[in-house]
């Protein structure tokens, strides 16, 4: 049985007029048209003209709207969409299309918090307050999503968050391909984050493995892309998507702590040895070249055994001296 998928929405220009060339003659006209009703006080057929063209130029108001930068508005008439404004200024279009999106999605989300669920308002300005009218702020926006509890890519439990920076690109694709895009775009970047947190592991990668720990750019560029694909439908653009907590969870942390103060004493120690048999060999090549004394292999060898204890003890070392012979 085949399914029926969804029309993909795409953006175009709506029709909309200079506010200043459609408000003035209309209050020239309504102005006209009182004074007219005042002193000539017309009757009967004369009359109800007159009051229905005042009426008329009433029906007119609703149709003005002003955009600040970076506003946009969408224009739906009896349920068709017929364009987006995206200039900012003072505009007229039809007083029919239709503003009650963010009125319907306000209604729909108190229904759901009365049930506990958590919502966000349908279309918010920069200082959070509602745009109404079908507009849609086009902003530059922040989430700074909360910290999850996820499995990396072998099996450790670990506590990631992100913060995504993310705008309206196409505005019909948010209107009218999601339902609610403020609450789709981080119910989207949590599941991304998931599943890039188990792609990866959080560190020791084998050979050139990436890592959450130590190839933070790439992974952040992974995660940008991931939200991009996801997101895309929604008619956001992802500017950027960077991790801001990496942690083991508290549960392990402490075991994972310890095993990261032994691998360091280990890698410490790797040092200390290589370091130590080299001024061994140092040492003893440079008594042979000098010619200083003669060793046989039991002697180079206590040698060799004396030095690696001087020099790869933790605590100081107090040697014994020898006043006798090197045979006694």
């Amino acid at each position: 049985m085949a399914v029926e998928r969804s029309v993909v929405s795409q953006e175009r220009v709506g029709g909309a007029f200079n506010g200043w060339s459609v408000l003035l003659p209309v209050l020239a006209v309504a102005a006209a048209d009182v004074f007219l009703i005042v002193t000539q006080q017309p009757e009967g057929w004369y009359l109800f003209g007159r009051v229905l063209l005042l009426a008329f130029c009433v029906l007119l108001l609703p149709g003005f709207f002003t955009l600040q930068p970076n506003e946009a508005r969408v224009l739906v008439l009896f349920g068709a969409y017929k364009g987006t404004v995206r200039a900012s200024g003072f505009w007229w279009a039809n007083p029919l299309y239709s503003g009650d999106r963010v009125g319907m999605a306000a209604l729909r989300s108190s229904g759901l918090e009365s049930r506990g669920v958590r919502t966000k308002p349908a279309s918010l300005g920069p200082a959070g307050r509602e745009l109404g009218r079908n507009k849609i702020s086009l902003r530059a926006r922040t989430l700074n999503g909360d910290r999850l509890k996820v499995n990396d890519k072998r099996g450790n439990p670990i506590e990631i968050a992100a913060v995504v920076v993310w705008r309206i690109s196409d505005t019909a694709q948010a209107f009218f391909d999601v339902d609610d895009y403020q609450n789709y775009v981080p119910i989207q970047s949590e599941s991304a984050l998931r599943h890039i947190a188990n792609m990866y592991s959080y560190d020791d990668g084998e050979g050139t493995e990436t890592t959450l720990r130590s190839n933070v750019d790439e992974v952040s560029e992974a995660l940008r892309g991931e939200l991009q694909e996801r997101l895309a439908k929604a008619g956001v653009t992802v500017d950027e998507a960077r991790l801001t907590h990496l942690a083991y969870a508290p549960e392990i942390a402490q075991v994972m702590l310890r095993r990261q103060q032994a691998e360091a004493v280990i890698a410490a120690r790797q040092k200390i040895v290589q370091g130590a048999v080299g001024m061994v060999e140092l040492a003893l090549s440079e008594l042979a070249a000098k010619g200083f004394v003669s060793l046989d292999d039991d002697r180079k060898a206590a040698m060799v055994s004396n030095l690696m204890v001087v020099l790869c003890s933790e605590s100081e070392v107090h040697p014994v001296v020898n006043t006798g012979t090197l045979y006694t």
